[in-house]
């Protein structure tokens, strides 16, 4: 817990004390002690903590909120709770006003737990899978992939702080109609490089990457393929193209900073009988009806606008059957939670998806499914359509190689998911403090320079300073700073029970911001030692934490700049 959680935790306990005695001493009267909230004010000047406790006891202790709000800032104990002085505000909240002198033990608890410092026990270890990214392995990882890698990799990092046993996953789809049309494009693109005049098939993949792709492969076998049977020559084709594209994949996604735990094949579902099987359990307890040499799911029964259909008549099954034994799978596997990063074209596929796994006897309400809208991005003050290298669309390496790892992530984190992200390739670039992950880790590089001056005057670091040391960290921009430190566990919990790592992006900005200020109107390297190493402590937990938060978000801390 942390410090702050603390005093809160002991101001709560109190304040139900009070009301309890209160009661005692018969001046209020109650049944039951509603629920109630104790939280930080939003405007600055009403104090650090406010309740509503007078006002929510009204109705049974006939009373007005404001009398209620005397008698328990009469009965309250402020012994261990840092409250300074207390005051009724508006139509009967209380306000409390804290000894300052809190903040200075944010301090040896950052510097004392280092990297550790911001976990929680939220999770309690519960297994959660991150699902995210997964594209068909048929071309090159493209914006929408990006901000998806950018997302899940931030998340599964904030659930692991957060008291979660973490597994990232990537789900290849490497069966079905995609495959098959997969291979005809690459067939097409084979024959046509060899002097071929064949035509290209329709709802084939057009990426200029193919033909990339089989002039490698000509390079290694020549017209090995050229003479032999189609099937033979288009499964050739598949298995080379397939290993290319995921070693790409998986290349790329490194260079963004993602690494998965597991490599899911689908192939492996139809291979293993799961495929068959969940169809067959779902048609055992009557969700399967037979049409038109059909199989359909009564996906409508779970809120959907008609029934899909799970097997072709041709016997081929969909690719939503294989997405059902796949969800299937994961529960399986023991996840408590299940999250999936989808984008937002697939929002008609959350109901059904959910409805399987409820008809399957497991819980929908643990496949958790967060959508995501799209990106556009953006040069000179224009959407850019096109990407010079494919006419079709900018991938993943284009833009690492533009902008870079950090740059890349962090725009695609600062949004929360359901907003269209606007990446300014320019802004991006820029050595300025409109560019937000420059600002941040400007921040950080400043925090070393101050840290390797001290060293340089002979100002070494000598451990945590007194407690009477510490409070010479008075002013408004230093107690801002501490707050803001002391502020880090409570933000983790909440982002991670709202599963938002944009609020952890949003939350470094802020301290980015604090340390800046504190910076431009405060010495750090006064003559007063007590000050002086008062100030530096300060520095190294900005700097702790800063670095922290940007290991969450998948973003360097860099010493220099």
């Amino acid at each position: 817990m942390s410090l702050y959680e603390g005093i809160k935790e002991k101001v709560l306990a109190n304040l139900t004390q009070a009301a309890q005695s209160a009661q005692t001493a018969g001046e209020l009267s109650f049944e039951s002690l509603p629920n109630f909230v104790l939280e930080e004010p939003r405007e600055k000047q009403h104090g650090d903590l406010a309740t509503n406790l007078a006002m929510v006891l009204t109705k049974q202790a006939h009373k007005s909120p404001r009398e209620i709000a005397a008698i328990l800032i009469k009965h309250i104990d402020t012994e261990g709770t840092w409250i300074e002085a207390s005051e009724i505000a508006g139509p009967g909240f209380i306000n409390f006003k804290l000894d300052p002198t809190w903040l200075t033990g944010v301090i040896p608890q950052v510097l004392s737990q280092g990297e550790d410092y911001g976990k929680v026990n939220l999770g309690k270890g519960q297994k959660v899978q991150v699902e995210f990214v997964s594209a068909n392995p048929t071309g090159l990882l493209h914006m929408g992939n990006a901000r998806g890698a950018a997302l899940g990799d931030s998340l599964a990092s904030l659930l692991a702080m957060a008291g979660y046993e973490v597994s990232r996953e990537f789900y290849i789809n490497d069966a079905g109609n995609q495959i098959h049309n997969f291979a005809l494009s690459l067939e097409a693109r084979y024959l046509q490089q060899l002097g071929q005049d064949v035509p290209f098939p329709e709802g084939g993949y057009h990426g200029e990457d193919l033909i990339d792709t089989v002039k490698g492969l000509i390079a290694k076998v020549g017209d090995k393929y050229l003479n032999v049977e189609a099937e033979l020559r288009r499964e050739f084709l598949v298995r080379y193209a397939l290993e290319e594209k995921l070693t790409h994949i998986r290349e790329t996604l490194a260079d963004i900073g993602v690494h998965y735990d597991v490599w899911f094949s689908e192939q492996s579902l139809h291979d293993s009988g799961a495929v068959k099987q969940s169809m067959e359990d779902l048609e055992k307890k009557e969700y399967i009806y037979e049409k038109e040499g059909a199989l359909w799911l009564k996906s409508t029964l779970f809120g959907d606008e008609k029934d899909e259909v799970v097997v072709r008549s041709n016997g081929t099954p969909t690719y939503f059957a294989a997405d059902i034994a796949y969800h299937r799978n994961k529960f399986e596997r023991g996840f408590d939670q299940v999250i999936n990063i989808w984008g937002a074209d697939h929002h008609g596929h959350v109901a059904r998806m959910k409805g399987a796994m409820s008809a399957l006897d497991y819980d929908p309400e643990k496949l958790e499914i967060i959508l995501m809208q799209l990106v556009r991005l953006i040069q000179d003050g224009e959407v850019v359509k096109m990407s010079k290298r494919s006419g079709k669309y900018i991938s993943l390496r284009e833009l690492l190689d533009e902008v870079g790892k950090d740059a890349a992530r962090f725009f695609f984190i600062l949004r929360d998911p359901d907003s269209t992200v606007e990446f300014d390739l320019d802004l991006a670039k820029a050595e300025s403090s409109d560019n937000p992950v420059y600002y941040v880790q400007y921040a950080h590089a400043r925090m070393c320079s101050i840290l390797r001056q001290a060293e340089e005057l002979g100002y070494a670091y000598s451990g945590i300073p007194s407690q009477d040391e510490l409070a010479r960290l008075d002013s408004n921009e230093e107690r801002e700073l501490l707050k803001k430190l002391a502020d880090l566990p409570s933000e983790i919990s909440i982002a991670a029970r709202l599963r938002e790592p944009h609020r952890m992006a949003r939350y470094v900005l802020d301290l980015a911001s604090l340390f800046h200020t504190f910076y431009n109107s405060q010495r750090v390297l006064v003559d007063d030692e007590s000050l002086r190493k008062a100030r530096l402590s300060l520095i190294h937990s900005a700097k702790q934490v800063l670095a922290n938060v940007l290991r969450i978000l998948g973003v360097t801390a860099p010493e220099r700049m």
